[in-house]
């Protein structure tokens, strides 16, 4: 157990953003998982609405600094790919 002041602090603090981190983990996650669902369904307007959503949830994530910019650039280009191979 922390001693000191700024000790429990840090404590404090990591667990508030642990607790963040997962939320937005388990945000992208769903987010990416909604979309292989419609692109497994065959779905090409389910697909392409979820994808906008992805898209734009995705790079949310980029502006708060969760993740990277190229981090987010190749899942959606990863999901862009998929959603365009219904039509093919």
């Amino acid at each position: 157990m922390a001693n000191n002041k700024s000790a429990k602090k840090r404590i404090l603090v990591s667990a508030k953003k642990t607790e963040r981190n997962r939320y937005y983990r388990t945000r992208i996650k769903n987010i990416v998982k909604s979309v292989h669902e419609a692109v497994e369904a065959s779905d090409k307007v389910a697909a392409t609405t979820a994808f906008a959503t992805a898209n734009k949830n995705i790079h949310a994530l980029v502006s708060k600094g969760f993740i990277k910019k190229s981090t987010a650039a190749r899942k959606v280009s990863r999901l862009h790919k998929m959603v365009n191979k219904i039509e093919a």
